[in-house]
């Protein structure tokens, strides 16, 4: 039995990621060399709602892309022995670019290490920057989040879900705690 608790409805998200946009035109000093790059599943619709976002405000299309970081993986062993590898797809080139890495949650940080390696690969971005949805903590590297839309403390029992409606049919955040 699970213990399921709303921490963010559909408006919270969209204010988040608004403030997200804004955020990164502020600390960029413009957007004229920002790429927005999303960790798939939930990293890529975040990607482009914050691309929307500063395209309703400052009328510029931010270019957004989607990068696998299937192979660089630290856990790929203990994964199952057919890992899916996705599609990367990021245009233009990365070189010398501001590269603002999306993704949904940010928890040990091995996730973010996997797509530092893999952007590496792919050119040398004169930054890069992450921003998260939510950061719930309990860091296993040293890795912090440029821009948050929620820090939500939890414990390692409890799960943060966050659904959207690209891929859930659905715009929230919830925690899940396992009843003991």
């Amino acid at each position: 039995m699970k213990d399921r608790k709303q921490i963010l409805t559909a408006d919270d998200i969209r204010r988040a990621l608004v403030r997200i946009a804004h955020e990164i035109d502020e600390r960029n000093g413009g957007l004229h060399d920002v790429i927005l790059v999303g960790v798939p599943r939930r990293g890529v619709p975040l990607a482009e709602r914050v691309a929307a976002a500063i395209a309703d405000f400052e009328g510029v299309q931010v270019p957004v892309g989607q990068l696998d970081i299937t192979l660089y993986r630290d856990d790929l062993r203990t994964r199952g022995p057919a890992a899916l590898i996705g599609k990367t797809n990021i245009q233009p080139d990365l070189t010398g670019k501001a590269v603002v890495l999306v993704d949904d949650v940010l928890y040990t940080g091995r996730t973010v290490r996997a797509a530092l390696d893999a952007i590496a690969d792919l050119g040398r971005p004169a930054c890069i920057q992450l921003a998260v949805l939510i950061d719930r903590g309990h860091r296993e590297l040293p890795i912090r989040a440029d821009f948050v839309g929620k820090n939500v403390p939890t414990s390692r029992s409890e799960r943060v879900m966050v659904h959207l409606r690209e891929v859930d049919d659905v715009d929230e955040v919830v925690i899940e705690r396992a009843n003991t």
